[in-house]
């Protein structure tokens, strides 16, 4: 009996497709996007640097050839000069009572939206229109509309029950420009404090009323926290807006009788005044803080991802 033994059969070496590296493929993913990048380059980097460079200089655009460096005395006049000072007060003065009426209506709103009652939807639509006005449009309707001594809605209900006719601009000017962006900012803070609501966990919502607990004890022990993200996430963002709102006061009061606040004082320096250095040196702080605010909000936003992520 004779043994066979069989050659090995030769392999021919497969060719593999290369693959390209890491680093290629990361620049062929960011490509598309290097388009919409070097446009905000352009657009918001490049004019803010401008404006940097330009804060450093005494430049009155009256005498282009009368400009000089001067450091940071354009800052040190923006922090001392008392009618700047006061700007900066009215300006967290309105912040603060703007966005904690309009978190505190925004809760009462989120709590009536989110029990089931018919024509819900309708309601929640009608209360957001608000926010969808343009806020220019919004300014001249509280002012011609409601606020005018004259033919305003506001005066027209008082003297059809016999009250005053006030001139409510001139004898309550910032509380009309903040009743007017209360009242546009509060269907925004609805939305956030309703999806919030909504993101509750039901089971134990169900297991708190099995256990006797009332509707206030489970809103405080158990709503509330749950929408302590949510509500910092509304006060940061809202904040983050009214800071550098210019529309309602330039609209309603052009800045008089004390409501004169950092964007609008930014605008009296530049295109009234003509200070072109002092004007990009309060419009340099006003970016500043507006980019610390967004900071605490980004980590708001991202906790709440977190959270979210979490649960799934």
């Amino acid at each position: 009996m004779t043994a066979t033994t069989t050659a090995p059969l030769a392999t021919t070496p497969v060719r593999t497709a290369r693959q390209p590296s890491g680093r290629l493929r990361a620049w062929a993913t960011r490509a598309p996007l290097l388009p919409a990048l070097i446009f905000m380059i352009v657009v918001t980097q490049l004019p803010f640097v401008a404006t940097v460079v330009i804060s450093f200089f005494d430049w009155n655009s009256l005498y282009p050839k009368a400009r000089h460096f001067t450091g940071v005395d354009n800052y040190r006049d923006v922090l001392t000069d008392a009618d700047l000072r006061h700007s900066v007060w009215t300006t967290i003065l309105l912040t603060v009572t703007v966005v904690l009426v309009s978190l505190v209506l925004g809760l009462l709103l989120a709590l009536l939206l989110d029990r089931r009652f018919k024509g819900r939807g309708v309601v929640r639509t009608l209360l957001i229109a608000p926010f969808l006005v343009v806020p220019v449009a919004a300014a001249l309707l509280w002012k011609h509309v409601l606020y005018n001594p004259e033919y305003g809605l506001l005066n027209g209900l008082l003297h059809y029950v016999g009250g005053p006719q006030p001139d409510w601009i001139s004898n309550t000017p910032l509380l009309a420009v903040e009743a007017s962006l209360v009242w546009q900012w509060t269907p925004f803070m609805m939305l956030i404090l309703l999806a919030g609501l909504q993101s509750r966990d039901q089971q134990q919502m169900e297991a708190a009323r099995v256990d006797g607990a009332s509707d206030w004890q489970i809103f405080r022990y158990l709503t509330l926290p749950h929408l302590r993200r949510y509500l910092e996430l509304g006060a940061l963002l809202g904040s983050i807006y009214i800071v550098q709102n210019f529309d309602a006061v330039f609209t309603i009061t052009s800045g008089g009788l004390g409501t004169a606040n950092l964007p609008y004082t930014v605008y009296q320096s530049f295109y009234q005044a003509h200070e072109n250095g002092l004007a990009s040196a309060a419009g340099v702080l006003v970016v500043i803080g507006s980019i610390i605010i967004a900071t605490f909000a980004l980590r708001v936003v991202s906790s709440l991802f977190r959270e979210e992520a979490g649960r799934s």
